[in-house]
């Protein structure tokens, strides 16, 4: 035990290989089983295989144990394969026991290393979004940029006039809007000017008019 031969008429037997093992009369080295591994060559039995550490994998016949990569966790010893993070859950660090939940204004799809975060125009407060359009899109009025966690009305001088808006449209020269989280822009006022993004008619100076 501790060494095999695997050709015939041989004078002398060979030392168990590295993440192996050999019992008495072995023609073969046999691997260690999956959740094990083994850096020694005079193993005799598969129960002398080192068993993988919790946050640690390890394939059949592993010279050693492997570190779970992000995305994935081992919360027992002896894997021989990490578990994958949920969708709506997430692990950044390697070597972990378990996933953590998605971060409001992201989601998680399944393995996520990161949170990603929401599309421009939609927003969550949840932490257990599995995809992009769980993500709530916003109102009309309202926009969200990338990863919000709530949506926010437009200023005056801007609006929103369609659901799903990362910005507010400027109210273009000529226009303004006094009031926020509005769809459209109001005309200029008569014995008033409006430039880019008014958020009032602003009054012709003295001596001079306008009845447009």
């Amino acid at each position: 035990a501790g060494s095999y031969q695997g050709g015939p008429g041989k004078l002398s037997c060979k030392p168990c290989e590295v993440g192996s093992f050999c019992p008495a009369a072995a023609s073969a080295a046999l691997p260690c089983h999956e959740g094990s591994y083994s850096t020694a060559t005079n193993l005799t039995s598969a129960t002398e295989c080192t068993p993988t550490d919790e946050g640690f994998y390890a394939p059949t016949g592993s010279m050693q144990q492997v570190v779970c990569s992000p995305g994935t966790v081992a919360p027992s010893a002896r894997m021989g394969a990490c578990d994958k993070c949920a969708a709506g859950t997430y692990q950044d660090d390697p070597g972990k026991l378990s996933c953590k939940p998605c971060e409001a204004g992201s989601f998680c799809p399944e393995a996520a290393s990161v949170p990603l975060p929401c599309k421009l125009g939609s927003y969550s407060t949840a932490t257990n979004l599995m995809s992009a359009t769980e993500c709530t899109p916003t109102d009309e009025g309202f926009y969200a940029p990338t990863g919000s966690m709530q949506q926010a009305e437009c200023s005056p001088g801007t609006v929103a006039p369609n659901v799903r808006m990362g910005a507010c449209d400027k109210c273009a020269a000529g226009t303004y809007q006094d009031d926020p989280g509005k769809l459209s822009c109001k005309p200029c006022e008569a014995g008033s000017f409006c430039p880019e993004a008014a958020s009032a008619a602003l009054p012709c100076h003295e001596g001079s008019y306008a009845t447009a």
